[in-house]
């Protein structure tokens, strides 16, 4: 059998030339109000804090109402962020519906959703530092949705060797820590990432997925607004700043702080909170 590439049909420019549809146009769903937010956000103190080690996750809680930063304190370093309901583990950070809700990468103003049968917004991005990045010339942007996160499944697939240091692990440890049990026993709950900080996009010849030196400096962050109680899990990736490698121990890695405020709740008073999707869940079984 032949592996070579069939000729192109006659009409194959007109093919090539159908217009682009955006699949699930968010401009139809109502937009945060970023100005209530931002008056919540000059009456907040800080309340606690938590530095992840380089290599290494930490778990930590905020209620909804709160807001919570990650903060590059000491050089170059990204981070892979789980997000869970407090209450109900099930309920998690959907990175797949937030890409195609927004985009590939996140910023000021968009939402983090919630995995099905919940589909909601768990948390708003109410501020990022790095806004000023915007695309570059390789086609990158910062905070993607697109990465699953470093992994030693993947890690020996690809290398023949272990590596129990991936963000993948780091977070497990974090939750089983928490939760105080072993990390096999969590490890299910562990999830696809928000890439904090990373640089990414995808190569315009391959169009496969990308990283490149990221543009945090101490003193960056990206700050989120809780709309739900959330149980969350931070890694500071093995790779640092991502610039060459991940899944090992030669990129220069720094811890990364999660700093938790509270705000002056008057300010939240006409604040809608989400709920859970309101279907039916019959998925057109007779009632």
């Amino acid at each position: 059998m032949s592996s070579k590439t069939p000729p192109a049909p006659a009409d194959a420019a007109l093919r090539r030339a159908a217009k682009p549809t955006v699949v699930y146009p968010a401009s139809t769903m109502p937009r945060p109000d970023m100005a209530v937010l931002e008056s919540a956000r000059h009456t907040m103190v800080k309340i606690h804090e938590v530095v992840v080690p380089p290599r290494n996750a930490r778990a930590f809680r905020v209620s909804r109402g709160q807001f919570f930063r990650i903060v590059s304190i000491e050089g170059p370093q990204v981070g892979d962020l789980n997000l869970w309901n407090a209450d109900d583990l099930s309920e998690r950070f959907f990175s797949g519906k937030t890409r195609a809700l927004h985009a590939t990468h996140v910023g000021a103003g968009d939402r983090l959703w919630s995995t099905t049968p919940y589909l909601r917004p768990i948390v708003i991005i109410s501020h990022d530092t790095l806004s000023w990045y915007g695309w570059d010339s390789d086609g990158a942007g910062i905070h993607d949705v697109i990465g699953t996160r470093c992994d030693p499944y993947t890690n020996l697939l690809l290398s023949g060797t272990g590596y129990d240091f991936c963000c993948h692990s780091n977070l497990s440890r974090a939750l089983a820590a928490e939760l105080k049990v072993e990390p096999c026993a969590v490890e299910h709950h562990i999830h696809d990432v928000l890439n904090v900080f990373m640089c990414t996009g995808f190569t315009k010849d391959t169009h496969q997925y990308f990283m490149k030196a990221s543009p945090v400096r101490p003193g960056d962050f990206i700050e989120f607004f809780a709309e739900i109680n959330l149980l969350g899990a931070l890694s500071a990736c093995p790779g640092g700043d991502c610039s060459a490698t991940h899944s090992s121990d030669v990129a220069a890695c720094y811890p990364l702080k999660i700093e938790i405020f509270e705000p002056d709740r008057t300010t939240l008073d006409t604040w809608t909170w989400p709920l859970p999707s309101e279907y039916h869940r019959r998925h057109d079984t007779p009632a």
